[in-house]
């Protein structure tokens, strides 16, 4: 890993059966690994079992499972959030991971590819602006979406974009830049929700 490039954690916030996230998520990775602007982390949330009730006291095999995810969200400088709208909205893994985990957002970047149908899952993007919104976390204004998302993606898995290319790319730039001012800001000057 470079010193240079700054950590980028990839969460993928679908679980659903026969999802389209890791396509989208191979093809964004793809994407991010060939600007070479960061080290890249994918949190894929159908791999993490995170307990569904909130509580002081999770259980030790819970809270040595959300101490790991923590960590990782701990040692990112910048989010991306792949995303599908399910019934107007995200998902409930990403709800519960948020919830679990607040104060990782704090002062970081977050940036979102989203999808679905005619909607493209923005409505999706638009409630986790809020949400995050509400964690003290700044949200990139550039997202990549894919509207009828199956049409790109082919029998073998491949999401094929080659018109997203480019907004992947502006987006990535703004992130960089807003990743490199607030962990700056962050050494500066420790932020305090």
């Amino acid at each position: 890993m470079s010193e240079e490039n700054l950590q980028l954690t990839v969460i993928i916030g679908s679980s659903r059966e026969g999802r389209t996230g890791p396509a989208v998520a191979r093809w964004f990775v793809a994407e991010a690994e060939s600007c070479a602007m960061f080290d890249v982390d994918v949190l894929d949330l159908a791999g993490v079992e995170l307990p569904l009730s909130l509580t002081q006291d999770p259980g030790p095999e819970s809270a040595e499972l959300l101490a790991a995810v923590g960590a990782r969200l701990e040692s990112a400088d910048a989010f991306v959030v792949i995303t599908p709208e399910y019934n107007h909205s995200f998902t409930a893994p990403m709800k519960n991971l948020i919830d679990w985990h607040r104060t990782p957002w704090q002062a970081k970047p977050i940036a979102f590819v989203s999808y679905g149908g005619l909607s493209g899952g923005l409505r999706a993007v638009e409630q986790l602006r809020q949400v995050f919104a509400e964690l003290h976390a700044a949200t990139i204004r550039d997202t990549v979406s894919f509207h009828g998302v199956w049409q790109h993606v082919g029998e073998d898995g491949v999401l094929r974009a080659p018109d997203a290319a480019v907004p992947a790319k502006v987006m990535l730039e703004k992130l960089q830049w807003w990743a490199a001012a607030l962990k700056d800001a962050r050494t500066l000057r420790p932020y305090a929700a």
